[in-house]
């Protein structure tokens, strides 16, 4: 017999909110019939999911193992809902999409507009994260594609080429780093204005930073190239940007871009999925269109 859907939502909000009490109300269920859709769930695979301590309701090791998988099907559910909905409205398929700030911010928007004028009844779902997210997104199944920096622990996915790019100095103008082009061990003289910590500039950069054997003075963390182009010309710290990502920004306001001697500057990326064969028609013509094959 297998779970009902209802039971294994149930079991996530427990899961997350450890209690069974609070996770009942969320559900809209009397405290009564929660705890014995529980038990019929520990009932039907003969182990304990849950356990009381003084710190509230815990997973068991057998519970971590469950919850990881009911998220997966609950997911599963709502991407046939999804789906079947953008069918309903005469759509012929549904994909989603997650990517990179460097790879939306230079590439991407072109190459999904030439991908949709071929497909025009295709749904997308896009979102940015940062490549770290994005990887785990892909190995628990909730996103179809994703596009990835090098870097970036891609265990257990498919990956093809996607686009390379170049990493520059952005500094304001005035600066008095001279030149067009500076190594990135002098650059580490300076204050840095940078993205946050999990984004894979930032893990790249600190890491040139101890070969270089210098501190990497993050003086000021923002979440998009914008904020943090608008800071370096504040005066606020030097930055590490895309090319493509810091060329719009340089022409309108007062920064200049410097070349980065050090080969790490050129960066591949890869366009992945969990398993190619086992992707929708449709997503699978889309890592194709991105990876040219």
């Amino acid at each position: 017999m297998l779970p009902d859907l209802v039971s294994l939502a149930l079991f996530t909000r427990v899961a997350e909110m450890r209690s069974i009490t609070r996770a009942a109300e969320a559900s809209h269920m009397a405290l009564a019939a929660a705890s014995r859709r529980i038990s019929m769930l520990e009932h039907q695979y003969g182990v304990r999911l849950l356990e009381r301590t003084a710190r509230g309701t815990e997973l068991t090791s057998a519970g971590r193992a469950a919850l990881y998988h009911a998220r997966q099907v609950l997911s599963q559910v709502d991407r046939l809902r999804d789906e079947l909905q953008e069918y309903a409205k005469g759509r012929k398929g549904h994909i989603r999409l997650l990517a990179s700030a460097s790879a939306t911010s230079q590439f991407l928007p072109d190459d999904l507009a030439s991908f949709s004028a071929g497909a025009p009844d295709v749904a997308m779902t896009f979102e940015e994260k940062s490549s770290g997210e994005i990887a785990q997104a892909l190995r628990e199944g909730t996103t179809d594609v994703g596009i990835i920096i090098e870097g970036t622990p891609m265990d257990g996915l498919q990956c093809r080429e996607y686009r390379t790019d170049r990493l520059v100095a952005v500094v304001p103008k005035g600066h008095p780093l001279k030149g067009r082009k500076v190594s990135f061990s002098t650059l580490l003289d300076y204050d840095f204005v940078g993205l946050d910590d999990s984004t894979a500039i930032v893990r790249l950069l600190s890491d040139q930073a101890a070969v270089a054997m210098k501190p990497l003075r993050l003086r000021v963390q923002v979440k998009a190239f914008a904020s943090q182009c608008r800071m370096i010309e504040s005066g606020l710290g030097v930055g590490v940007l895309p090319e493509g990502a810091a060329r719009p920004f340089v022409g309108a306001l007062k920064l200049r871009m410097l070349q980065l001697a050090d080969p790490w500057a050129v960066r591949k990326m890869y366009v992945c999925v969990r398993d190619y064969d086992l992707l929708p028609a449709i997503a699978r013509r889309l890592v194709d269109h991105l990876s040219g094959t």
